[in-house]
Parts: C-alpha cells; structure tokens; sequence
C-alpha cells in the first residue's frame, strides 16, 4: 500500500532552508543534497526488516543485537542528472546498494496551456536485474506534477517486481504525489517537503529553482 513520508527532523529541514534560499552557492547547494540523501536513508532503514542476532564481543560474552537484512537487498536508481547529489548521500547509508540511472529529459514544448503534464523523453536507461526480495529506490529531487517520476518507473519496473517501491525526492507536491500514487498505488513517497503550488510552467512554487542547474551550474 502505498503512503508518504515528510521527514520533518530538525536538520532535514534547516538543510531545506539552505537549498531554497537564492544566495546559496554551487558547491554549497551540492553538499546539502549530499546530507539530505543521508538523512532520507536513515529515515528508509527505520522502516526495514530487522532480526534479533547474538555475537560475542572480545571479552568472550555473549550480546544481542540486530541485523538490518534489507540492507543487503537495496537498488537505487538516479534520475540524471539532479539526483546524482542526493544518491551520493543515500549510498553513505546503502553501501551495498546496486546501481542504475536513467537520464530523463522533461520536454518543456510540450506543455500545454491548462495542463501540468509534460511529454518525458528518456534517452538512456541502466537497470540491475530487480529481485521480489529488493527494495528499490529511485531518487528525483524535485516530485513537481509526476510525469517524471511515472515515466521512470514505467522502465525500470521491466527489470523485475521489488518488495518495495521507494520514491526518494526533496520537494513534492501534491498533485505530483497524486499522480504517482494513482499509476503505481504501491509506491512509498519519502520527501522533505509538500509544497502547495505548481506555476504555469511546472515549476514547484516556493521550491528550490531547477536543482540540476544549482547543483551542477546553469542557466
């Protein structure tokens, strides 16, 4: 069943503040991408299949303890190219993670007058065999009308049926998580924020600006 997750700690969202403000440079904006996806993996693996383990420790006594077993079952997909930041902070958590990209172009010609749909045009898709036993995560930072985000999972479900479908963005909207809720009912949406709007042109509204652009450099 599918469901969403605001990750309201304290440091997500002082980190959130940073990335919206317009002063916030290049480098500095990348970096806060980098803690948030560290942040969002932290807030994922409290959701995770644990099990009770007993090791002996060097003074020869015996300690539980526990096993995160879907660590070692974890594929995480980036959205080229915003999301290269944000999944650098997700593999600090999922070391083992396998990876694959797709580049997804949103194309703004388009976009009708009255509508918040775009036509999306993926130009290369790099998927790992997808396991039942997997969690899978595709990270976006910006979840704006979905359109993205369903085109994506359109191809890299082809690769196999996971566990789990995790969407992991900075900034959603509702209308975005809507629609990616109606396509793929079983999707788990982590974000950081919902923000009320979506301009005339698709662009999240306060949001953060086009986060390929200020992490990367651009118009």
């Amino acid at each position: 069943m599918g469901r969403v997750v605001v990750i309201d700690h304290p440091l997500a969202q002082a980190i959130l503040t940073t990335l919206r403000d317009k002063n916030t440079k290049q480098i500095e904006f990348r970096k806060g991408l980098v803690r948030l996806g560290r942040l969002m993996g932290y807030e994922i693996v409290k959701s995770m299949d644990i099990e009770t383990v007993e090791v002996e420790t060097p003074l020869g006594v015996k300690a539980k303890g526990v096993r995160i077993r879907d660590l070692d079952h974890v594929v995480i997909i980036q959205v080229l190219r915003a999301a290269m930041p944000l999944v650098e902070g997700l593999v600090k958590i999922f070391a083992n993670a396998r990876m694959g990209v797709v580049s997804a172009r949103r194309v703004e010609e388009s976009h009708k007058p009255g509508s918040l749909d775009f036509d999306i045009e993926i130009t290369y898709v790099k998927v790992p065999k997808i396991l039942e036993d997997d969690i899978l995560i595709v990270a976006d930072p910006m979840l704006a009308t979905g359109s993205t985000i369903t085109s994506v999972l359109k191809h890299v479900l082809k690769y196999g049926i996971p566990k789990r479908t995790i969407i992991a963005s900075v900034i959603a909207t509702k209308y975005g998580i809507e629609r990616v809720l109606r396509d793929y009912p079983f999707a788990e949406i982590y974000t950081v924020s919902i923000d009320p709007e979506i301009n005339e042109k698709g662009y999240i509204v306060p949001g953060l600006g086009d986060a390929g652009d200020r992490a990367f450099g651009g118009p």
